[in-house]
């Protein structure tokens, strides 16, 4: 029992270090030597192990990147940022809407995807305005943080939590107990980075201009993804409210 416990700390340290010497670790090289410790130390056997795997979740996973990335990469999600943020009129708006913004996107599209996704957005809206992306990144960061939470695939550990909890209708559960939660939490937020940042916020106009799709049909097929998937998690939602239930496995 002890040997694991010891393997833990040894990963959170090198996970907080990130660093040995002169040689730098990505997280997931230090989660894989987490992995293959336990393995080689027998701690836990090569089945036991692969039996742990949720392969629900890591389908939906991938596929949520899969998603994200095709987003990208048709320049879709550069386009579609723009006219959601060129509502924003001044700094305080924008941080506003990319928190509400960006953090009810996390609830759908996973926090993970839209780390990924979000990035390049809010450096590429800091660049635009003139502002500090480190403003931008920790809002995107407070962001998808707090909205996935909402939501029982916001983020795997509310997946998880939604498959192995066997929670009956997790859509309306979730929202039920954390949708106020949430939205008091993302205003909360607001007002933390005004008071450590104050000095950013100006009166300054912003001034957005319009950014074109690179690629037409993958735009085009990632429209019916966004659309499909937001079609279903309606169908779910409204199942659990008629009391509906279909057992696909």
């Amino acid at each position: 029992m002890i040997i694991p416990i010891i393997i833990l700390a040894v990963v959170f340290m090198l996970i907080a270090i990130r660093q040995i010497g002169n040689i730098k670790l990505q997280i997931w090289q230090i989660m894989l030597f987490g992995a293959i410790a336990v393995l080689v130390l027998g701690q836990i056997s090569l089945a036991n192990a692969l039996k742990s795997i949720n392969v629900d979740v890591m389908v939906f996973l991938f596929s949520m990147f899969v998603i994200g990335v095709a987003l990208e990469e048709s320049g879709y999600l550069s386009h579609l940022s723009c006219k959601i943020f060129k509502r924003a009129k001044s700094t305080n708006q924008l941080l506003l809407l990319i928190l509400f913004g960006m953090g009810f996107a996390s609830a759908i599209l996973m926090n993970d995807t839209l780390a990924i996704i979000g990035t390049p957005i809010v450096l590429l809206l800091a660049k635009k305005h003139k502002i500090n992306p480190k403003i931008l990144l920790i809002t995107l960061a407070f962001a998808i943080t707090i909205g996935s939470v909402m939501s029982p695939i916001g983020n795997p550990q509310n997946l998880l939590i939604a498959t192995q909890g066997k929670i009956k209708n997790p859509f309306v559960t979730f929202l039920q107990y954390l949708l106020i939660p949430t939205l008091i939490n993302l205003f909360m937020a607001f007002l933390l980075i005004k008071l450590f940042y104050k000095e950013q916020f100006n009166n300054v106009y912003l001034n957005h201009s319009q950014e074109p799709i690179k690629d037409k049909k993958l735009a085009i097929l990632s429209k019916i993804s966004l659309v499909l998937l937001s079609t279903l998690i309606f169908i779910k939602i409204a199942m659990a409210f008629l009391n509906i239930q279909i057992d696909l496995k």
